[in-house]
Parts: structure tokens; C-alpha cells; sequence
């Protein structure tokens, strides 16, 4: 019965992601986007490192978390304004744009040491035992590109500052629009240097 649930739910998930990305059209998407370029880049590679790349981002995604400034789950300042007047079309476009779009590589600051990168890795692959913490990897793959049947984000190459912000905002419950608080029970199992390294590894995967 389990298995058969399991099964079930993929057939869904990839019909709602199908549907997206039938429905969500890239070139009007592309226009739609003119305004969030300023913030996010022309192709959704943003420069500012406290604002998320959303190029190669997963549609349903991208499409969930403009739905959830639009009612209010997810909050935040500059979002929600800029997502008011967008229709479920609108959301489509956009999400369908910008899945459509290719990833840039980020530089890893100079900094960062041997210690922080294998930290990192070690978290991201396997987890902590001794806090009954699960790996990473175990809902957002072993190259951190997500399982869009799921709708994991991808989170390779992504910001470490972005990263890091949005572990604290979990940790903190300043942000809840996780699936059954799946995200806010790890971050609240991490340090504060935990979440840097895992941030920092996170950017350096392409």
C-alpha cells in the first residue's frame, strides 16, 4: 500500500509539473519579467548575492513560493508587493521563463577554508547522527539539483548568503511554507557555522 501511495503521488506531482510547464508559456514569461530583472538579473542570475538565482529553477517551485507571497504564507517585503497583480497565468510564464533559463557559476570567496568545505559536504551528504539529522542530499539529490516530482528546489550554484538567510529564516520560523515543516526541523538542528558551510558547499556544486 505504501509503495502504491509513493507511485501514486509521483504520477501526480509530474502530471502538476507537466501542466506547468504546458501551460506557462517562456516568451511571455520573458516580458513578464522586466521588472523582476532588476533584482534577479535578465536571465534569473541575480548578482547581489542576498537575492536568489531563480535560473534552472524547478517550475512548480518557482510557481509555489510566487503563490505563497501572493497570499501571504510565505512573507516578504519586496515580494509581496511586486506579486499583487500577478495572475495564475502571469506566475506560469514566469516560472516556465525562468526554468528555461541557464545557471551561471559564483565564485567561492577567497576565504573560505578546507574546514568550512568539508563541514559542509559532510552535513549535505550525510547528515548528523548524533542529532538525528537526515543528509541533505537524502530530499535534494547528491548533486543538489532537487526532485522536482517532490518539489525539492534546486539548490546547486545557488547564493551562499541567499542560503544561509533562508536556513536562519526556517530555523527562526520566520519562514513556514514548508511541506509538513520538513525544512524548519533540520535548520533548527544546525549551528550557525553548520549553516554557513552548507551554504558555501551549496554554491561551489555545478
Amino acid at each position: 500500500m505504501g509503495n502504491k501511495f509513493v507511485y501514486i503521488s509521483f504520477i501526480i506531482s509530474m502530471f502538476c509539473i507537466s501542466n506547468v510547464i504546458a501551460q506557462g508559456d517562456p516568451d511571455a514569461g520573458a516580458q513578464k519579467t522586466q521588472t523582476c530583472s532588476v533584482c534577479h538579473g535578465p536571465n534569473g542570475n541575480s548578482i547581489n548575492p542576498m537575492w536568489p538565482k531563480l535560473a534552472g529553477q524547478h517550475p512548480l517551485y518557482t510557481l509555489k513560493q510566487l503563490q505563497n507571497f501572493k497570499s501571504g504564507s510565505r512573507s516578504n517585503p519586496q515580494m509581496t508587493p511586486m506579486v499583487a497583480a500577478l495572475s495564475d497565468q502571469d506566475m506560469m510564464d514566469i516560472a516556465a521563463y525562468y526554468a528555461s533559463q541557464s545557471p551561471v557559476e559564483s565564485q567561492l570567496p577567497s576565504s573560505m577554508e578546507n574546514r568550512d568545505v568539508e563541514l559542509g559536504e559532510k552535513i549535505y551528504r550525510a547528515g548528523d547522527t548524533t542529532k538525528s539529522m537526515a543528509s541533505c542530499m537524502a530530499c535534494h539529490g547528491p548533486t543538489a539539483t532537487g526532485n522536482p516530482a517532490a518539489n525539492f528546489p534546486n539548490l546547486a550554484g545557488q547564493h551562499a548568503s541567499y542560503t544561509a538567510a533562508q536556513l536562519q529564516a526556517f530555523k527562526n520560523e520566520s519562514r513556514a511554507n514548508d511541506t509538513n515543516s520538513v525544512m524548519r526541523d533540520v535548520a533548527l538542528k544546525l549551528t550557525n557555522e553548520e549553516i554557513e558551510a552548507v551554504s558555501q558547499y551549496l554554491q561551489g556544486l555545478y
